[in-house]
């Protein structure tokens, strides 16, 4: 199979006729086998009844429904588990991705080498309240992590298929995919130009909270990527200098008390620095060790309800 299309949904009935009579329309225009798994993140308005009439039609088209809402990060998790396809293509529901960039992008894959591909919205149709907090946070994200990419978050992405197969996206992580990935070895990472279009049905789901959320989340991939797998090297190591410089401040107190006359320790503010420097040590040394029996032991991070299929259609493909 040529591409697969990973759609995440939430909420969006009004807009999957028209994208997946798209992206078919493309894809049959382009001559590539292809799927498209549609993920309903546990909608409410009718989505997974449009999901099951669609791929009733079409065989290319795969549904799957959580139980209740998990988010985008869930939803793409998922939808990577169950492709095949040699480039995976994902975009949002909303038809503000537009399925003519998915030749480009394929070819950006397969001919250009890339491991993956994310979209630029350059020319955007947010309104001020969207586009300002996206830009500032992008900003700080290239600050942070050294990826020179423009839009981090901007749905439209390709990837090699090892991709996918080699990451993990869970809790709001979607936006940093790119980060998520050269951390796993995919460095040759590209960045494309792409449409913006206009929403047509519903409303945006961008709020306040998740450019609040999407700065913690930075915060939050920055340690994972770099410790997540090794706590104790950061726990354990501040851990250790703030017990040891307590440990010294307390020896230092120890021999004035000894042989300076009249010298009364629990009268200086430097008894209680290094009296709190040794327990933030030891609390942060034991943090890194709790850390390292979680990180060994953790087996479900990404166990996630599904309701129901569109079983006949995984089946004959």
């Amino acid at each position: 199979m040529d591409i697969s299309v990973v759609v995440p949904l939430f909420n969006e009935a009004e807009s999957l006729p028209e994208l997946t009579q798209w992206i078919d329309r493309v894809m049959k225009e382009g001559g590539y086998s292809y799927e498209v798994v549609l993920v309903d993140d546990g909608s409410r308005d009718g989505s997974w009844e449009v999901v099951e009439r669609l791929s009733a039609g079409n065989r290319a088209l795969k549904g799957i429904r959580f139980r209740r809402n998990y988010g985008k990060s869930a939803a793409l998790n998922v939808g990577f588990q169950h492709v095949s396809g040699d480039v995976v293509i994902t975009m949002d529901a909303d038809l503000q991705d537009s399925p003519e960039e998915i030749p480009d992008l394929y070819k950006m894959i397969r001919e250009e080498g890339y491991d993956l591909v994310s979209g630029w919205k350059k020319k955007r149709y947010d309104p001020v309240s969207k586009t300002i907090p996206t830009k500032l946070y992008n900003w700080v994200t290239r600050k942070a992590t050294g990826i020179k990419l423009h839009d981090f978050n901007c749905g439209l992405k390709a990837y090699k298929l090892e991709v996918v197969k080699s990451i993990e996206v869970y809790g709001e992580m979607h936006r940093y995919i790119p980060v998520i990935a050269k951390w796993a070895g995919f460095t040759h990472i590209g960045e494309k130009v792409v449409q913006h279009q206009k929403r047509k049905f519903g409303k945006t789901k961008f709020g306040m909270e998740r450019f609040v959320n999407g700065f913690l989340d930075l915060l939050s991939i920055t340690f994972v990527t770099r410790f997540g797998r090794k706590p104790m090297h950061f726990f354990g190591l501040f851990g250790s200098l703030l017990f040891l410089a307590g440990f010294v401040i307390a020896l230092y107190l120890a021999y004035a008390k000894f042989f300076l006359m009249g010298y009364r320790m629990t009268d200086r503010p430097l008894f209680y620095f290094g009296l709190l420097a040794m327990v933030l040590g030891t609390q942060l040394f034991l943090a890194g060790f709790l850390g390292e029996l979680i990180s060994r032991s953790a087996s479900d991070r990404n166990h996630y309800l599904i309701e129901k299929t569109t079983e006949s259609q995984w089946q004959k493909s």
